[in-house]
């Protein structure tokens, strides 16, 4: 792994040169393609975790949908592999520093650069709220119990705190990048002396709710880590130093678990949020630093380019709609139970696992048709909205679009909380200045 690395600086610009191929030549933003490869591959470690989490079967009062992998004593190591969240958050600071470099370099604002986010990130949001709280209606007037429906509306709003935190992040991209500028080092010792100083509160008083400050002081660290992946920061360590830094991030990440306050389980360390993921961000970061080379030449190899670009322009549809389609095929599968007796495995059990390599292929092919169906909304207009906002309306539809997220993670699905998140969602959309000119134009 030390091609590249070692290699003279004309040789690593070449590569370079060939790893913008996969957005440069249509957005002008320079892209990796080792970035774009990993980015697809968290995604589908993402998908395939969510769909080995579904435990389907009945009970004493009926049909269970459960959280199979919960309270699994040997998940907890695995967690250290298959939590690739902070890597998640790297790669799109990777992304996001080189996109919005790249709009200020033409003249654009700051609001330019949230309003497209938010573009991009609100309209696939949209109809994924439409369709699952409309169908989840109807399975209340079909008569399926209440619980149930609450149970399948929980699990596929799990995965939107990303979505909601995301939006936060990629807000602030812009101050951030600016501070990384000013002060590439300070900054993440700063956000991490915030981080710790949170667990720190959160841990003496027994105060969960404090730690939702790490919700985004977390997470805007990781992201910080993708910015210095993105100005080469990363490229004066040599492999030695790569992994002598990987290994101590493992060993403190030991510390902090095993003899520590913190879970073992890298998943109950997202609720909420604490420096363990900061940790283990780190490892990961110098891992994929080293992998880097190979995984270009792979890309290059396998010519797998355009493929990974496909994917990556739907990715947020990906993500928003694999839950969804995951709880449908539990539904089918306790349908099928109830009326032609086909069985239902016991969660963890021997037959359960010999029937999970079908699970996944199922979940697997039924997504593909729905994220085809649904990827115009993610791939629709890429501008702002077509009109310039300012920084506090830009700010208003920020929070509009956090809060129609906020919304369902803590109402859930029902009828009356997805019409105040699609309203606020919609708001966020449309654009508050849009909104209240509209008002202006009534009310005049």
């Amino acid at each position: 792994m030390t091609d590249t690395l070692s290699r003279p600086a004309g040789a690593r610009a070449a590569a370079s040169d060939r790893s913008t191929a996969l957005a440069g030549g249509r957005t002008g933003v320079a892209r990796d393609s080792s970035v774009d490869a990993i980015r697809v591959a968290l995604l589908v470690v993402v998908f395939g975790l969510h769909a080995m989490m579904f435990g389907v079967s009945t009970g004493p009062d009926g049909p269970v949908l459960q959280n199979a992998l919960e309270g699994q004593a040997w998940f907890g190591p695995v967690s250290w592999v298959v939590q690739i969240m902070p890597l998640f958050f790297i790669a799109g600071g990777f992304s996001s520093f080189h996109h919005w470099r790249s709009m200020r370099a033409k003249g654009a604002t700051p609001s330019d650069y949230v309003r497209s986010r938010i573009v991009r990130l609100v309209r696939p949001a949209i109809a994924v709220v439409a369709v699952v709280a409309s169908g989840l209606v109807v399975l209340r007037l079909a008569g399926l119990p209440e619980d149930l429906v609450a149970t399948a509306g929980f699990r596929i709003g799990q995965p939107l705190w990303f979505l909601g935190v995301y939006l936060v992040t990629s807000a602030l991209v812009p101050i951030m990048v600016r501070a990384h500028e000013r002060a590439r080092l300070l900054t993440p010792v700063a956000l991490l002396v915030a981080v710790v100083a949170v667990d720190v509160v959160r841990l003496s008083t027994g105060v969960d709710a404090i730690g939702l400050l790490n919700l985004v002081l977390v997470w805007l660290l990781v992201q910080q880590l993708g910015f210095h992946l993105a100005d080469g920061g990363l490229d004066r360590f040599g492999p030695r130093a790569l992994w002598g830094m990987a290994g101590a991030a493992l060993a403190v990440l030991g510390v902090l678990t095993v003899a520590g306050p913190y879970p073992v389980d890298m998943y109950e360390n997202l609720n909420p949020p604490n420096v363990t993921l900061v940790v283990l961000g780190i490892a990961q970061l110098a891992l994929f630093q080293l992998a880097r080379p190979r995984i270009r030449a792979w890309v290059d190899r396998a010519d797998a380019s355009g493929p990974i670009s496909a994917v990556g322009e739907r990715a947020m549809t990906v993500y928003l709609w694999h839950m969804p389609v995951l709880v449908a095929l539990a539904g089918l599968s306790l349908a099928a139970n109830a009326t032609y007796g086909t069985p239902l495995p016991e969660p963890v059990g021997v037959e359960w696992w010999a029937t999970r390599p079908l699970w996944l292929a199922a979940g697997a092919a039924a997504v593909v048709p729905v994220v085809l169906v649904f990827a115009r909304f993610e791939r629709g207009r890429r501008h702002g909205g077509g009109h310039a906002a300012s920084v506090i309306t830009t700010a208003v539809d920020t929070v509009a679009a956090v809060a129609g997220v906020a919304t369902l993670l803590v109402a859930g699905f029902g009828p009356v909380p997805a019409l105040v998140a699609l309203a606020l969602l919609t708001l966020a959309l449309v654009g508050s200045r849009r909104v209240l000119g509209a008002a202006r134009r009534l009310v005049g």
